[in-house]
């Protein structure tokens, strides 16, 4: 009975590590915050053309790898203060479930795999947007900015912005006006969405020593820069149906959207409560799908 009870047990337990391994290497990529990546990259594809399903495949599978990989390195650099903080004290190298040299090494390899998928079947442009994009990510933000000052999510948040540029390429083969203001929308939308997140985690901030805007200037001026983001957001958001660039779809959904933006920015700044800084974070992730998929609709119908 305890042999036959053995046999049947030792191979759940493999097959229980290997997915606890499978589920750590995924999770070094950042999932979650990959969606939105990749919603913009498709959106952009659909508004740049009418790629086959293959190639907007391909442009997701490379620039899954290539954020995927900027998401390794961060991991591996970071793990000293992860190690210190409630939030991501579980991830899987301060966890000890994986080594930080494995990490690094993953990391490095998706990039370079990356690059050489997109260029091989997609085109130069492309594979280098996307791997400027993991440069900026964790040389600039990473390494650079994150741990000196509260600018880091500003400057180092245009990597964040490069997916509606690899989307564009990937289409066209080049870059235009349309694909430069899409940058903007993204660019801009990144400082609001990301300290109303800071201002959740400013306690975990401060206890490690991170320069986020909420720790080294306060949480006033934080919501105070929240509102004035969101009222530059709502400014560009504008410009391409003056320009002709979309409908009347698109400029329905921004405006809406975008007092609705505005709105809990002033709420935020109004209430100054946890409860108004969770509402905004949640809405600026919906925020910009619904945007994007406006302008798939209006360009599309």
């Amino acid at each position: 009975m305890t042999t036959s009870s053995y046999s049947l047990t030792q191979p759940l337990g493999r097959s229980s590590r290997a997915r606890q391994v499978i589920s750590d290497y995924v999770e070094l990529t950042k999932p979650k915050v990959q969606s939105l990546l990749l919603l913009t990259t498709v959106a952009t594809m659909e508004i740049a053309g009418d790629p086959k399903v293959s190639r907007i495949a391909l442009a997701c599978a490379g620039g899954y790898m290539s954020a995927g990989g900027a998401g390794a390195v961060n991991h591996w650099y970071d793990r000293d203060i992860d190690a210190q903080m409630a939030r991501t004290a579980s991830r899987p190298i301060p966890a000890g479930r994986v080594s930080p040299q494995a990490a690094l090494i993953y990391g490095l390899s998706l990039a370079a795999g990356s690059f050489m998928l997109m260029w091989l079947t997609l085109n130069l442009l492309a594979a280098s947007l996307a791997l400027a994009g993991f440069v900026g990510y964790v040389g600039v933000y990473t390494i650079w900015l994150k741990r000196r000052t509260w600018h880091n999510i500003v400057i180092g948040g245009a990597a964040g912005a490069i997916p509606p540029l690899v989307g564009w390429a990937a289409t066209r083969g080049s870059l235009s006006w349309t694909a430069v203001y899409l940058f903007a929308v993204v660019f801009y939308w990144t400082p609001p969405h990301f300290w109303a997140l800071s201002l959740l985690m400013k306690d975990e901030y401060r206890k490690v020593g991170v320069p986020m805007l909420p720790v080294v200037r306060g949480e006033e001026m934080t919501r105070q820069q929240i509102l004035l983001y969101s009222l530059l957001l709502y400014a560009i958001t504008q410009l391409p149906f003056c320009a002709g660039t979309f409908g009347l779809i698109y400029l329905v959904a921004a405006v809406v959207l975008g007092l609705g933006f505005v709105a809990l920015a002033a709420q935020l700044l109004r209430r100054r409560d946890r409860r108004s800084a969770l509402a905004l974070y949640l809405y600026s992730l919906a925020y910009l799908a619904l945007l994007f998929g406006a302008m798939v609709l209006d360009v599309k119908l």
